[in-house]
């Protein structure tokens, strides 16, 4: 019944703007948590941005802060990742996820192993390259 719907990845040029979104069903996101994870090729899945559910609180994992901003509409059911100055490290398959609400975003995006749904929705590949 829940759904995680991601999408708005492509390819970009080093330097360029994107903004992902996730479109949930089933279920309304002003009563969790939600962040956005990415796995790259051969690498482990890393917290990018999270959003606490009920303090209201974000968090951005250092490779990402000041580039990356995390936003959500209630109304919509929706959570945005507008993502600029984009680098090819930032290539990956990044992911939206429902987070427990009763934690702070830091420690929900960093233990999803302990604080994420089991709703991950199918990802968005992002690739930046020349």
């Amino acid at each position: 019944q829940v759904q995680l719907v991601e999408s708005g990845g492509g390819l970009v040029q080093p330097g360029g703007s994107l903004t992902l979104s996730c479109v949930a069903t089933g279920v309304s996101l002003d009563e969790y948590g939600i962040g956005w994870f990415r796995q790259a090729p051969g690498k482990e899945r890393e917290g990018v941005s999270c959003m606490g559910g009920t303090d209201g609180t974000t968090y951005y994992g250092d490779s990402v802060k000041g580039r990356f901003t995390i936003s959500k509409d209630n109304p919509k059911n929706t959570v945005y990742l507008q993502m600029n100055s984009l680098k090819p490290e930032d290539t990956a398959v990044y992911y939206c996820t429902l987070l427990a609400p009763q934690s702070t975003a830091r420690r929900v995006c960093l233990h999803p192993e302990i604080y994420a749904y089991d709703y991950w929705g199918q990802g968005t590949q992002v690739i930046v390259s020349s």
